[in-house]
């Protein structure tokens, strides 16, 4: 039987398209990553536009009602923190309905308030009820207007349901990712099996054998975490000029740095787990199966 031609395929070569791979793979998976980012920023800043407006006592003058606006600002359910004097309701009045309530019941009828947004950690029904309680029971506060606690829900499902998707999506893309660089590095390391098998007919130890195909594939890993970061820089620099201008609101540089550092990691992981098995694979071979 006529023993099968081994076809050799330079180191440089095997590396390159086992980088290009690996750069694809990881680039999809970025992508993800960053419309989950985004997803993640909008939906905080969505929650973060729930308001409670606070309607104070007649009672209570301009300093007073400054004072409350003060006190409220500083608890860590707050946001942001704005009052609202009498007369700046009036003028708010007006401005909305053209109606001016002065000329009309000859004095001015709206009362001062307090308007502030609720940071995400808060925005739970059941967290806008514990602030709208807290805030009752301090003196000189009328009245407390919250959003309807269904309405709170259902925003809060949604989101919720928006982020697991995402979550999901790219715990997936993580998976194909692993199998699709796995097969690539193996196919790599299937064409050096040769190689493998005549460095433990000399002697060489399966540790010394292993650790150069682990390094160069690791460092292959690295690079192409590199580029697929590179390239995502530049999709976020260049969003705003292919219509994509929110994505570069959504997603900061801070953000986008964790992704870098994330997509290298991943890819020196993935690459370096893939050359160690597939070096141990043939490692343990015997020459017939070498030709398989």
């Amino acid at each position: 039987m006529k023993p099968q031609k081994e076809v050799k395929i330079p180191n440089r070569a095997a590396h390159f398209t086992t980088g290009v791979s690996v750069t694809l793979a990881l680039l999809t998976l970025g992508i993800i990553a960053m419309i989950r980012i985004a997803a993640t920023v909008e939906s905080h800043r969505m929650l973060e536009k729930i308001e409670i407006s606070v309607i104070l006592a007649d009672s209570i003058d301009d300093s007073r009602g400054m004072a409350i606006s003060e006190a409220i600002a500083k608890q860590p359910f707050a946001l942001d923190t704005r009052f609202i004097s009498r007369r700046q309701a009036m003028e708010n009045w007006k401005e909305a309905t053209g109606e001016d309530l002065e000329k009309t019941f000859g004095v001015n009828p709206l009362s001062p308030e307090i308007a502030f947004t609720v940071r995400t950690g808060y925005t739970s029904p059941a967290g806008i009820a514990k602030i709208s309680k807290a805030i009752t029971s301090v003196d000189g506060v009328a009245e407390v207007g919250a959003p309807d606690s269904e309405l709170i829900k259902s925003m809060n499902d949604t989101i919720r349901k928006i982020t697991l998707s995402m979550t999901l999506l790219a715990a997936v893309m993580l998976i194909i990712s692993f199998v699709l660089i796995n097969n690539t590095v193996r196919l790599s390391i299937y064409s050096r099996r040769f190689t493998i098998h005549t460095m433990q007919l000399v002697g060489a130890t399966d540790g010394f054998i292993r650790r150069p195909f682990v390094a160069a594939n690791t460092v292959v890993g690295i690079v192409s975490g590199l580029i697929a970061a590179a390239l995502l820089a530049l999709l976020l620099v260049a969003a705003p000029n292919i219509g994509m201008g929110e994505l570069n609101r959504l997603v900061s540089w801070p953000a986008m740095g964790i992704l870098a550092l994330a997509l290298v990691a991943i890819g020196a992981a993935i690459c370096s787990t893939a050359s160690a098995l597939a070096t141990t694979r043939h490692l343990h071979q015997d020459y017939e199966e070498l030709f398989n």
